[in-house]
């Protein structure tokens, strides 16, 4: 039961009908531990990671801020109760409309990336701040965010001229290494970039008040594709990053701040979906092998669509015996669609021999992205409902 504590545990055995479970006191301790790590980061959850209002509600609670990416992403947010000045729209993507939506909210800081949205912020938005995010190689993370966000450096610098000139504040840069990103290096090549941008604008009188770190931290919890864990280096990655700050820091002088916007890093491991096995049956295959398969109630289409990347860590609480005996087995959702597959032909996972329809299952580290990627009944079924376990303050 790596990374699922015992309140969590409870609830998944308490249940009775398939729940996405969500543990608040957990997420406000791993939120507490983030503070920990990077004393005087401000932190703005990435929300698209986890849209439910009483988890937004709890880390507003305890200080955070959000990375909003629309309109309805950002009265969300103001709904928290969070000052306005908490909240920014990190999408690089926006529409005339959505800016001028924004703004009539109270939002004053805007991410861009192109000399276009630059004129749209300033029509739309006037006297606005706009940090600039930088593209990044995404090497070393499980979606490398590499292409559809982000400029260059020579463009980073061009776009934030560019906003000076048309009366915004140009206030900072912004990264993103990868969501999930598993390693410490990417995370030093980075702030190897961002140091020379800063140098550059220097040297064109522009000095930026922030340096927005951006996503990528990583969950725990999570297997790779060949059924092993993850185990990403968060040591050092914190290392990397309190490394890099002060190497900023010295570049940039006096008064340069950060942000970072965790989703998946705060709330994946703090959530669990209490499934149930659908049928575990066997069938001979083209190949004339006879194959396992085990099909559970919850998939790709109905809460686990980072099944393409990753496997989730499946218990099987009715089968805990020390004589439980297991076959490999390929699991899939229940959908009528051959994508919905956690463990495939090619890397197969032990599941109990004796398991039955209805037995409940739980599937671990499914707090991030869950509830946003449920798709309104895809096959006729119905996206996970979700319950919360209180929050009693961070675990000690």
């Amino acid at each position: 039961m790596t990374h699922t504590n015992a309140r969590l545990r409870a609830a998944l055995a308490a249940a009775t009908e398939d729940q996405l479970v969500y543990d608040l006191a957990g997420i406000e301790g791993q939120y507490a531990s983030l503070q920990r790590e990077l004393p005087g980061v401000s932190v703005r959850f990435a929300m698209k990671a986890c849209p439910v209002d009483e988890v937004l509600a709890a880390l507003a609670e305890q200080g955070a801020g959000f990375d909003a990416a629309s309109p309805s992403e950002i009265e969300q947010a103001i709904a928290t109760g969070v000052p306005v000045e908490r909240i920014h729209y990190g999408n690089t993507i926006k529409s005339d409309r959505n800016i001028a939506a924004a703004y009539r909210l109270g939002i004053r800081d805007f991410a861009t990336d192109s000399l276009p949205d630059v004129t749209a912020i300033a029509a739309h938005a006037p006297g606005a701040r706009v940090f600039c995010r930088l593209a990044t190689s995404g090497a070393g993370a499980l979606w490398g965010l590499s292409r559809k966000f982000g400029c260059s450096a020579e463009d980073a610098v061009l776009v934030l001229e560019a906003a000076r000139a048309a009366g915004l504040t140009p206030s900072g840069l912004s990264v993103h290494v990868g969501s999930q990103q598993m390693t410490a290096e990417a995370w030093r090549d980075t702030f190897d970039q961002l140091a020379d941008v800063l140098v550059e604008l220097g040297r064109r009188g522009l000095r930026l008040n922030h340096v927005n770190l951006g996503g990528g931290l990583p969950a725990l919890g999570y297997l790779d594709r060949r059924g092993l864990p993850l185990d990403p280096p968060l040591e050092k990655i914190f290392t990397a990053i309190r490394e890099g700050m002060q190497r900023l820091e010295a570049v940039a002088g006096p008064g340069l701040g950060f942000l970072i916007e965790p989703g998946r890093y705060l709330v994946a491991d703090h959530g669990a979906i209490r499934a149930h096995v659908y049928r575990l049956s066997a069938r001979e295959q083209l190949s004339g092998e006879r194959q396992h398969w085990l099909y559970l109630s919850c998939g790709k289409f109905n809460g686990l669509y980072e099944m393409d990347q990753l496997q989730y860590r499946l218990v099987f609480p009715s089968h805990a015996g020390a004589d439980t005996e297991y076959v490999p087995a390929v699991v899939a959702g229940p959908t009528c669609d051959s994508d919905d597959a956690y463990a495939h032909e090619d890397n197969l996972m032990p599941v109990p021999r004796a398991a039955e329809s209805g037995d409940p299952v739980w599937i671990l580290s499914c707090g991030a992205y869950a509830t946003s990627y449920m798709t309104e009944g895809f096959n006729g079924f119905s996206p996970v409902p979700y319950t919360l376990i209180p929050g009693e303050g961070p675990d000690r």
